[in-house]
């Protein structure tokens, strides 16, 4: 029999719980840095050599991380249903935890890409991508990372797998960063939708169930359910 699609769609709130900082949770700042610092197309084009030390910075805490017990509990499923990830989050913990299908809408930490041909991605050896590494091309390597004010290219393709959801699971994100946090108009009229958040979410869709725990806790208990049919 043809296993029912589960799309499942994780925040900040997801990795976390392995330790790692995002700057909705600390005020706009991640180890003293300000958002327009270091993470816009302006920061770059001011100051390059900052923003590269910022991500050697992130990186080297996503290379310590590992998966929790919600990571683990995402990538079981797949033993029972066709899970699709789709996350904001730039780590690696899913695909770590064995999750297959990753949908990263906002880059990936241990990626680089060209300057000047954006589709020309390389990985990153290590904690470090310094000014002076380039690409085939001779171009300078920069954070494979939608910055903010940049578009987010992937977002059409997480839009179509919403759309062909069985069932959505949304775990750890206030569901407050658009473009993303409108993905969830695209599920199908009926499909059973399910936030694992602990915070009081702003839900602009009807008949979404919310679980009030963090992931760790929650989506375990939720996926139990899932697989015994009783969610």
């Amino acid at each position: 029999m043809e296993k029912r699609k589960l799309v499942v769609f994780t925040g900040a709130g997801v990795s976390a719980e392995s330790g790692l900082r995002t700057f909705r949770d600390s005020d706009g700042l991640w180890e003293e840095y300000r958002i327009e610092e270091v993470a816009t197309p302006e920061a770059w084009r001011a100051d390059p050599r900052k923003v590269l030390h910022f991500y050697d910075l992130r990186r080297a805490q996503v290379l310590a991380a590992s998966p929790n017990a919600a990571h683990r509990a995402i990538a079981e499923l797949e033993a029972h249903f066709e899970v699709q990830v789709v996350t904001q989050n730039i780590d690696d913990l899913h695909e770590r935890a064995g999750s297959s299908k990753v949908l990263h809408l906002h880059g990936e930490i241990r990626l680089a890409r060209s300057t000047a041909d954006p589709s020309l991605v390389v990985p990153v050896n290590g904690a470090s991508l310094a000014w002076g590494d380039r690409c085939s091309l001779g171009s300078q390597l920069r954070p494979h990372i939608v910055w903010f004010g940049e578009e987010v290219p992937l977002l059409p393709r997480a839009a179509e797998h919403v759309a062909q959801a069985d069932v959505l699971l949304v775990v750890g994100t206030s569901l407050q960063v658009y473009p993303a946090a409108g993905l969830l108009q695209f599920a199908p009229a009926g499909c059973p939708v399910y936030l694992v958040d602990p915070g009081n979410v702003a839900v602009r869709r009807a008949g979404v169930q919310h679980l009030r725990r963090t992931a760790s806790e929650g989506v375990p208990w939720l996926a139990a359910r899932l697989v015994n049919g009783e969610a």
